[in-house]
């Protein structure tokens, strides 16, 4: 079977509508990439060395993929994931082909035929039948200067791409690319607090001793922890960051006195707080970020409900990330509440609120957006950045908050050749719904048009102080 694209893909199917989808998409198509959050390291383009295989770069690191052959009954030993070690790339490319069949229909099914057409020249389908000459192709490809890193970041168009970094990172890779002259685009730090916020951590006291002994600090003075993360938060600043991002299983604040707060803090470097306690003092760390990102500038965003490592005997054997993270209910209005009490009003504050429970959507988030102006809609991601499920968001969202309180799309990916797949998607799916609007009198093309290039550009942006 041949492997194709087709040009009107995700579009809408009724003629009149596609057709005015179909030009409100080539408006953007070209547009340069704004990608302010995901995973890809700063490494990969510092050192643009040539991707190793078609295994590495398309099956080993990318859990979209590896959760569901794990679902198909493949160990993931056989795919070299995680501490599994390594294994032999042609097998475990020849697994994925055997295995082509259950991504269809899915978003990583979408992604990676994409990425295997535009920038492969694939046109067979993969199968078990193929996997050797497919995996040949690519392999000749990955061998030349077009295909190492740097070369692909300019061809996809990348304006900015922002990694994620842990907060006692020295940041010496981001400066070093900021500092190459034959590197042209920018590449942002992120920070991503979690591991010392969270008491219920295994490694939280050391952490937080490691962080208060950088400015001299005894760990369990609790001002000398919020002066030291301030510094960190200091230092991503001085390397290009312009968000902190949150990975929380549950959105909870609190808003507690000094006093109430050092208490908290003393007992977790101590290993003394039980499980409520360690809840209400993450809770009173989220209210705290938050007054930190009013005063700084780096926009806070929020990623709750997940609960991570789902399988305890698969955490054993290969570690995080490694495809069994598993949704949970999101709960927003009352959660927050304490934290836009006290800084929702802040014109210092930029807040963007996720989650994989779309039901939040019309119910909190967009109501949320549509009064604070530090609250921002922050799209469809992991299990739901995908053509339908943005549709339900902008449906669920539009009539309540319009399009201006969004975030923009985030790829959220480690999977770097998979970006412009990404975006690619989000502006078809975005330009499908637009021109529905269009369609029922809802909007003009003019409008439509203007919307369509904000959605994709100038609001994250906007949103993201690019």
């Amino acid at each position: 079977m041949t492997l194709e694209l087709d040009p009107d893909r995700l579009l809408p199917a009724d003629p009149a509508t596609r057709a005015i989808a179909r030009d409100l998409y080539q408006g953007i198509a070209d547009l340069p990439i704004i990608s302010p959050h995901g995973h890809v390291a700063p490494s990969l383009l510092l050192d643009d060395q040539p991707f190793r295989d078609p295994a590495d770069l398309f099956i080993t690191h990318d859990h979209y993929v590896t959760r569901l052959l794990h679902a198909s009954g493949v160990d993931l030993a056989r795919l070299g994931v995680g501490r599994s070690g390594a294994v032999d790339p042609r097998e475990a490319w020849r697994i994925l082909c055997a295995h082509w069949h259950v991504l269809l229909g899915t978003a990583s099914g979408t992604w990676l035929t994409h990425e295997l057409v535009t920038l492969f020249g694939i046109d067979v389908e993969p199968s078990a039948e193929t996997a050797d000459a497919i995996f040949d192709r690519i392999q000749e490809r990955l061998r030349t200067d077009a295909y190492r890193p740097r070369a692909l970041f300019e061809r996809f168009g990348i304006d900015v791409l922002a990694t994620t970094d842990d907060p006692l990172d020295d940041l010496a890779e981001h400066a070093a690319l900021a500092a190459d002259p034959t590197f042209r685009g920018r590449v942002l730090p992120t920070f991503r607090p979690d591991a010392y916020l969270n008491p219920a951590g295994p490694d939280f006291a050391d952490r937080v001793e490691r962080l208060t002994a950088g400015i001299g600090r005894s760990a369990d003075d609790f001002g000398g922890y919020l002066e030291a993360l301030e510094a960190r938060r200091a230092h991503f600043i001085e390397h290009g960051a312009v968000s902190a991002d949150h990975g929380v299983e549950t959105a909870l604040t609190a808003d507690l006195d000094d006093d109430a707060a050092a208490a908290l803090y003393r007992a977790a470097v101590a290993g003394d707080l039980d499980a409520d306690g360690q809840r209400l003092f993450q809770a009173t760390m989220l209210t705290r970020m938050a007054g930190m990102s009013a005063r700084d500038g780096l926009v806070m965003t929020i990623h709750p409900g997940v609960l991570r490592n789902h399988s305890t005997a698969t955490f054993e054997r290969f570690g995080p990330d490694t495809g069994h993270d598993i949704p949970t209910a999101v709960e927003y209005t009352r959660s927050l509440r304490p934290l836009l009490e006290r800084h929702g009003l802040e014109p210092g504050l930029h807040l963007v609120l996720f989650g994989i429970d779309e039901t939040i959507y019309s119910r909190e988030v967009a109501p949320l957006a549509g009064f604070y102006p530090s609250v921002y809609i922050g799209v469809p991601w992991w299990f739901i950045d995908a053509p339908d499920a943005i549709a339900r968001f902008r449906q669920a969202t539009t009539e309540t908050a319009g399009f201006t309180r969004g975030s923009g799309f985030i790829d959220d990916t480690r999977a770097f050749l998979s970006i412009p797949a990404r975006h690619d998607m989000a502006r078809r799916a975005d330009a499908g719904f637009l021109a529905r609007y269009v369609r029922e009198g809802r909007l003009s093309v003019p409008q439509a048009e203007r919307i369509a290039r904000d959605l994709t550009v100038d609001l994250p942006k906007r949103v993201f102080k690019l």
